[in-house]
């Protein structure tokens, strides 16, 4: 059974989105079927490093987000079916009930979302793997400028994080459909070594798994400092260069 959700931080505006909810397996599992077809289908994605993602566990994969098609690409490329946080603004009609069917999870950027918050950790209770955009929008994709909340999760969670770089999504825009990238073209996806954000905390607020102010922002800077390193890597592995044609 899933445990009962946590309570969230006090004293801080929250969303009013309802308590239940708790995102599937099961429809995760089928987003990531129906994700290798559409991916595969429609492009041709190369994918690097899969293996480095653990088998079983909690895990964080922290993408970086250059193109809408950055979310599907690493939902039907990686290994383990996966949740991924996602903009409200995305859940509208059928595509909302869509993304809930597959397990995907609304978040609310313009305050602090409890029931986002408690759906994400009971994910990573579970063992499950947790998506997130760490720059929290769409932008170069080059995990310049982060928000704290991967390295929230990271510190709460315990979970290790595994970098994930999509390369080639935003380099040209397609002739039959200019918001995507042309049709089988190739897109990569190299995954990353798996690390603590808490080795940056020094102390015993870090081992106690405390989300001071100081250990959070020294667990940011070290996931920048990561993240940042595995995306150069993975520019000289697959030979892409730093910014889109």
């Amino acid at each position: 059974m899933r445990r009962h959700a946590r309570r969230g931080e006090a004293g801080r505006e929250v969303s009013a989105a309802p308590a239940d909810g708790a995102p599937s397996l099961r429809g995760a599992e089928t987003g990531r079927r129906i994700g290798v077809g559409l991916m595969y289908g429609l492009w041709r994605p190369r994918v690097l490093g899969a293996w480095k993602v653990p088998a079983s566990g909690p895990v964080i994969l922290a993408v970086n987000h250059s193109h809408n098609v950055d979310g599907p690409m690493v939902l039907g490329v990686a290994p383990r079916p996966m949740h991924f946080l996602i903009k409200k603004e995305a859940f509208v009609g059928p595509l909302g009930t869509f993304l809930t069917g597959i397990g995907q999870l609304q978040v609310d950027r313009t305050a602090i979302d409890r029931t986002a918050i408690t759906r994400a950790l009971g994910v990573l209770t579970d063992g499950g793997v947790l998506g997130i955009f760490p720059e929290g929008t769409r932008g170069e994709g080059d995990f310049a400028s982060l928000r704290a909340g991967l390295a929230y999760f990271a510190v709460r969670s315990g979970a290790p994080i595994v970098p994930v770089a999509v390369l080639g999504s935003a380099e040209r825009r397609g002739r039959l459909i200019g918001a995507l990238p042309p049709l089988r073209s190739r897109v990569d996806v190299v995954f990353g070594d798996p690390f603590q954000a808490v080795e940056a905390a020094a102390g015993g607020d870090a081992a106690g798994g405390r989300r001071t102010r100081k250990v959070l922002d020294a667990a940011t800077e070290h996931i920048r400092k990561q993240l940042t390193a595995h995306l150069e890597n993975a520019r000289r592995l697959t030979g892409r260069r730093a910014t889109p044609e």
